[in-house]
């Protein structure tokens, strides 16, 4: 069930300790702090001049959410570089210009303005929850800095709403970063990240989420929650994670593959078939969370779809997890790459999927997570 939330907004302090605040600019630099800087930006248009103009102009969008958030200087060029090899067009020029925007961006000072603005999409606004006592406690997280698919969002909140009152959970759902602080944390099972994009924790929010996880706590990622291309937080995605995004097939963006149960004694697998299609947005990863520890749920069959991006970039993987847990310290963690379209969110295998692994993160059984098979 949804559970009341009353915010503190009015007591929040600024924020002063974001990631990256007195970070050099580069080429690496939130592509979002280039565009905040007026000096930044008259570099990168001068020294790459049109660089921007090629793509949709979310990606330009100084005000967040925006795609800027997620994508480096590097990574646009990256992306240009694609679309150039996919057209047919000469990529040679692409490398020298990106050295040359990075020289110049790496000798400007980073200001005092420069700094208030890179924390401005930050926030230490620490919500009130009621909570009952007795009860499975969820907190749903759901802010959003980076890229912010609305019906998925959406779709998800409602979906996990729907699952709490069906297995009797407490859930709350906040967009507030100040909601992850160590007095807010030890009042919940697991908490939740929603389709998750962009970087959006203050660094003494990072340190309390991975305390909390690292010493007990539980953690479930959605779809987006590892979906940006570039990410600023190595801990996040190497460690809790386990996996780095790679990208999804596009302009094929959604393809219909066959999903396969990897380990049928897992006990998030148990009621599951042991393989069943869906129409969805698959994503591939950098490197195989099998290999850093994770515990394999399920895979994709890639014969059963076709993983290319652009027609110049593969995205095979051989063997392709598609969701998987992993134990951080003594903490539980799941995470699903299924849910980017909204419908995915009412199939009633995915909700078994998510109920599964809700109630596997929020057990109280000693050494719970050394019990995964």
């Amino acid at each position: 069930m949804m559970l009341a939330m009353l915010s503190a907004r009015a007591l929040a302090r600024p924020v002063t300790d974001c990631p990256l605040r007195d970070a050099p600019f580069s080429a690496s630099s939130p592509l979002i702090d280039i565009l905040r800087s007026p000096a930044a930006k008259a570099a990168l248009d001068r020294e790459a001049p049109g660089l921007l103009n090629g793509f949709p102009p979310m990606i330009s969008s100084t005000a967040v959410p925006s795609y800027a958030a997620i994508l480096s200087v590097g990574e646009a060029f990256n992306m240009a570089a694609l679309g150039a090899a996919a057209a047919h067009k000469p990529t040679g020029e692409i490398g020298a210009t990106l050295a040359r925007v990075n020289a110049a961006l790496h000798a400007l000072p980073v200001t005092a303005d420069d700094r208030v603005a890179r924390c401005q999409r930050y926030d230490n606004d620490r919500p009130i929850f009621n909570l009952p006592a007795g009860r499975t406690h969820l907190l749903l997280f759901e802010k959003i800095n980076g890229f912010r698919d609305s019906p998925s969002v959406d779709a998800a909140h409602a979906a996990l709403l729907a699952l709490a009152k069906a297995n009797g959970w407490a859930i709350v759902a906040t967009d507030k970063g100040g909601a992850i602080t160590p007095s807010v944390l030890r009042r919940f099972d697991a908490v939740i990240w929603n389709n998750i994009s962009g970087d959006v924790l203050t660094l003494s929010q990072r340190a309390a989420l991975q305390d909390y996880v690292e010493h007990g706590g539980a953690f479930a990622g959605v779809h987006g929650a590892n979906g940006d291309p570039v990410v600023w937080w190595d801990w996040y995605v190497d460690t809790l994670i386990g996996a780095r995004f790679a990208g999804h097939p596009y302009p094929r963006q959604f393809q219909t593959a066959r999903v396969v149960i990897d380990n049928p004694a897992d006990p998030i697998a148990q009621g599951l078939p042991h393989d069943w299609t869906m129409l969805e947005e698959w994503y591939s990863f950098k490197n195989n969370p099998r290999a850093s520890g994770s515990h394999i749920l399920a895979t994709l069959d890639e014969t059963s779809y076709e993983p290319t991006f652009l027609g110049v970039q593969s995205l095979r993987m051989g063997d392709h997890p598609i969701a998987w847990s992993r134990c951080v310290g003594t903490g539980r963690v799941f995470y699903s790459a299924i849910g980017h379209r909204p419908e995915i969110y009412a199939d009633p295998i995915y909700q078994h999927l998510l109920t599964n692994a809700i109630n596997w993160l929020v057990q109280r059984k000693p050494n719970a997570c050394a019990g995964v098979p």
